[in-house]
């Protein structure tokens, strides 16, 4: 029903046409190849098998592949240009693509909604199980390989601005008490590349398994985040909160 080296096969196929070159489709490739690997990750460790095994691999898989078309366009992230998830959905549904990674169509409404809903602010109410726990797993995923790309990739290539531009910002107010409140930061809130890194932060306070938090502390993201970049004065003051707020949070909700 499901042959995921096939779906791989196919996806690899499918992203050959954009430029590989380009730091930002790079980055994407890599990171949807590590979202499977998280899922797989999370699945081991919640003892999830079978088809909800199967379709957790190929929704991370495609979760982003709107990524590509939309880096193409724009050359940015930016969903305010165009929401990836939707474009997503097109490239797969409306043009008929899905039907290369799965043939059977009856997972069809799981698949185009969980990718629709993987990077939504807050989960739509009144989704059954199944559906539900696709849709989390995906999330989860998602934000967990973040930090890895938040490890290693350049400021240039995140935010398309220089370092010198990025550190003489300083993290708003209104980020600072969403952190402190333990609130996950909307979009449209940030003001600043700065804030947009600490949003990424943020996303500890909307995971949904516990091995998402185990995850987390047996890679030490959140310091190795931190540590990476070169804050100085009041924005190393604002860093250090942010780190320590994420820090006990993840651990309370592992112990707990």
């Amino acid at each position: 029903m499901l042959d995921i080296n096939k779906a791989k096969d196919c996806f690899m196929n499918y992203v050959q046409q954009f430029d590989l070159t380009n730091d930002k489709i790079h980055l994407k490739l890599i990171h949807t190849l590590e979202v499977v690997h998280t899922t797989e990750y999370l699945c081991l460790h919640e003892n999830i098998t079978g088809i909800e095994k199967d379709l957790a691999y190929l929704i991370a898989l495609l979760h982003d592949i709107g990524r590509f078309e939309q880096i193409k366009r724009f050359n940015s992230f930016d969903d305010r240009n165009v929401d990836h998830a939707t474009l997503g959905v097109q490239v797969l549904f409306d043009e008929g693509m899905i039907r290369q990674f799965i043939e059977d169509d009856q997972y069809d409404e799981v698949i185009r909604k969980a990718i629709a809903y993987h990077s939504l602010y807050k989960v739509p109410k009144g989704l059954d199980s199944f559906l539900l726990k696709q849709v989390l797993l995906i999330r989860d995923s998602d934000k967990l390989d973040n930090f890895r790309v938040k490890n290693i990739e350049s400021i240039q290539t995140l935010f398309s601005i220089s370092d010198e531009i990025f550190y003489s910002q300083r993290v708003s107010k209104n980020i600072l008490n969403d952190i402190e409140n333990h609130r996950l930061i909307l979009k449209e809130n940030r003001h600043n590349e700065v804030d947009m890194w600490v949003s990424y932060f943020a996303f500890v306070f909307d995971l949904n398994f516990k091995s998402s938090y185990q995850f987390i502390k047996e890679n030490d993201y959140i310091h190795r985040n931190m540590e990476r970049l070169e804050f100085k004065e009041g924005l190393k003051e604002d860093m250090l909160f942010v780190e320590k707020t994420c820090q006990s949070f993840i651990e309370e909700k592992y112990c707990n």
